[in-house]
This record gives C-alpha cells, sequence and structure tokens, in this order.
C-alpha cells in the first residue's frame, strides 16, 4: 500500500542537523506512527513520504519554510529576573508554558544574566534545515475513530 492521505504510516527515523548532528532518532526503539495528511508531522517530510511503500528509504533535507518556520526575533526577549519566583534555580535550557491570547504558547530560556533571563518563544528547531533518513515500515489505512480523533491508537501511537 502506498503512503497517501487518511493511511497510517510507521517510519524509523534519524533526523540531523547541517553539521551531521543526530537531534533524534527512532533507532532502536519504537518507530514513529503517524497519519499522513492530519499534519502529525512536518509538511516536508510528509510530503516526501507521499507515495512510498513499506521497505523503502529515504534521505530527505527539509528547509526550514516546510519545517519549523524560520526563526522570529521579536519572539526573543529579556525578562526581569524579579518577574521569575525562584530566578537562582532557572538554568538555560529550561522550557516553561506562558500564556498568550490563544492559549498557552512554551518558551526556552536562552540566557541568563544579572539583568534578567532570556527567553525564546521560536521552536528550537526553528530556521534550520533538517536531515532525516528514514526507513518507511509499514503503511495500512486508518481506521474511522483514528481519522476523527486526528492521531494513531495503539502501537507507537496513542493509548485511550
Amino acid at each position: 500500500m502506498q503512503i497517501a492521505d487518511g493511511t497510517v504510516v510507521s517510519i524509523n527515523y534519524t533526523l540531523t542537523d547541517d553539521g551531521n548532528n543526530v537531534i533524534d532518532s527512532s533507532v532502536g526503539g519504537e518507530p514513529l506512527a503517524y497519519i499522513q495528511g492530519a499534519n502529525n508531522i512536518i509538511p516536508g517530510l510528509e510530503k516526501a513520504l507521499a507515495g512510498k511503500v513499506s521497505g523503502d528509504r529515504l534521505d530527505v533535507s527539509v528547509l526550514p519554510q516546510e519545517a519549523y518556520g524560520l526563526r522570529d526575533e521579536s519572539l526573543s526577549q529579556v525578562i526581569p529576573r524579579d518577574r521569575f519566583e525562584s530566578a537562582e534555580d532557572i538554568e538555560v535550557g529550561m522550557q516553561f508554558q506562558t500564556p498568550v491570547a490563544d492559549g498557552f504558547s512554551v518558551v526556552t530560556v536562552t540566557a541568563i544574566d544579572e539583568d534578567g533571563i532570556t527567553v525564546d518563544a521560536n521552536h528550537p528547531l526553528a530556521g534550520m534545515t533538517l536531515h532525516f533518513a528514514v526507513e518507511v515500515i509499514a503503511v495500512r489505512p486508518a481506521t474511522a475513530e483514528e481519522l476523527d480523533h486526528g492521531h494513531v491508537h495503539g502501537a507507537g501511537g496513542h493509548h485511550h
């Protein structure tokens, strides 16, 4: 069966950056299972996988515009230290949820100095070209319930 909208796809992947540093990998663990066409994975990878079948292997480079977008420097700001309850416990790399107009946003602490704590609301992979080595493990039709819920159920997916 070919990968098409409404199919459940299981893949093994290794994600690297431009320097060939591994960012993430499913190798040695459970394959990633997603529904093609349900916006479960980044658009560039989803497009590259369309039409592939179980057993296919491919290397895909995804530009930022088809991944997590370009960096928006206006999403990085310095917050005065006194706005944090326990500023002395905060470390670079920590992430926090912060309220925004339409819900919540995740911010990452990127710098700490005497005057403040710099937080960045860009996705950590924004602005990066992402390189995937992918193996298609399985392709099957999604169930009506999976399509209704927008995610895979069972192995490699969501368990209710």
